[in-house]
């Protein structure tokens, strides 16, 4: 059976979160850099990985990598590379995405134009054509240059991974699903334990808790582009499917809250958790953060509050800060999570974290400020 090598692009600072998902599933690391984590696998690990993964943004199937300082090299490097084991006589293929950094080769269409046409060149040697219909299924491609190395990949995802597809409804500037869980999984939070998110906005945060708390897997209910394709059987994704399926537990009862000042996305947040199948493990209401409160111990607190991206907004950030330090010190036992770009977020918290993780949210340099509370004490099994 033939092993290929799988790429798995993420957020920036969230590799390591990666790694620990894809080696759950039982497949090897074979790279771990800024932004992407490589792993093997056979034909059934695209479906696997695009179904399963809940913090990567894509899965590429590997072509090949070469070096290229000059457009010659570019050429002869991407005709050089077996294209006839993956596109077929009637693929419809096009490098989708050039990126460049610290290359030689610094521009996208002269990119992608040359190596579309040293794809053609190959093909036409091995299929004996000299044109080719393009009137089959689709094969992106995506190739990326650092240092003048050049990785070329298929994308069998399609449309990014975060769109697990329950979020119709989205708010001003939503979380991306992928970074949610990414944050959920930084945490050492459990099903058992109460979660609350005081700005859960359209409810992001909250539904991958219970998706992640219910065990549903992110892809189970969307398609992909590799679905289609020649090389990776259909069936593939139905057995990921089923497996997603039978891993589902249906009986657990989580604490899930979310919250948030305005009614109106809370409208969204609830329409959303219901289109995830997750509805009825959250409780959505309305209410200010200066208000969080809960008889329960040992919580957890996640969430995304404003960052102050537009300048109108950045005079509130130090009130709001003030209070959320405040709502935090109201909950002494339990565990708090914030993601943020607000620089001065420590100072008017009141409180240094114990821990701080600079993650890239696209473009944007956040922190993830990690407040963790005393463990909860042990259970004695024999006086229960």
């Amino acid at each position: 059976m033939a092993v290929y090598e799988l790429i798995a692009p993420c957020h920036f600072g969230l590799e390591a979160v990666l790694k620990r998902e894809i080696q759950d599933l039982g497949y090897e690391i074979t790279e771990v850099v800024d932004g992407r984590v490589s792993f093997t696998g056979d034909i059934s690990a695209v479906a696997r990985a695009n179904v399963f993964l809940r913090t990567c943004e894509r899965v590429l199937v590997k072509v090949g990598s070469f070096h290229a300082e000059t457009f010659d090299e570019l050429f002869e490097g991407t005709k050089a590379l077996p294209w006839e084991s993956f596109l077929p006589k009637d693929a419809k293929f096009w490098v989708k995405k050039a990126s460049s950094v610290k290359s030689k080769l610094f521009s996208p269409s002269d990119i992608q134009r040359i190596m579309k046409k040293a794809i053609v060149e190959r093909l036409k040697i091995q299929y004996h054509m000299e044109w080719f219909p393009e009137d089959g299924k689709e094969y992106p491609i995506r190739v990326s240059l650092l240092k003048d190395e050049v990785l070329v990949a298929l994308d069998t995802s399609g449309e990014s991974l975060h769109k697990r597809g329950y979020r119709k409804f989205t708010s001003e500037a939503p979380i991306s699903e992928t970074l949610a869980s990414a944050l959920i999984l930084l945490t050492p939070w459990k099903k058992d334990r109460i979660l609350i998110d005081p700005f859960c906005g359209s409810g992001t945060i909250p539904i991958e808790a219970a998706m992640i708390g219910m065990n549903i897997a992110p892809g189970m209910r969307r398609d992909f582009t590799a679905m289609d394709w020649d090389f990776v059987p259909r069936k593939t994704f139905d057995a990921a499917r089923r497996e997603a399926e039978t891993k589902i537990d249906r009986d657990v009862e989580l604490q899930i809250q979310g919250y948030d000042l305005d009614p109106n996305v809370l409208v969204l947040a609830r329409g959303n958790a219901k289109l995830a199948g997750v509805d009825h493990q959250i409780h959505f209401q309305q209410r200010d953060v200066k208000d969080l409160h809960s008889p329960k111990s040992y919580g957890f607190i996640i969430t995304n509050p404003p960052y102050g991206e537009r300048l109108e907004d950045k005079a509130a950030l130090p009130a709001l800060y003030k209070t959320i330090g405040e709502a935090f010190g109201g909950l002494p036992t339990w565990s708090s999570y914030i993601i943020t770009s607000y620089e001065d977020a420590e100072r008017y918290i009141g409180r240094k974290a114990a821990k701080n993780r600079k993650i890239y949210n696209g473009m944007i340099r956040t922190y993830f400020y990690q407040y963790p509370g005393p463990k909860p004490p042990r259970r004695d099994p024999k006086s229960e």
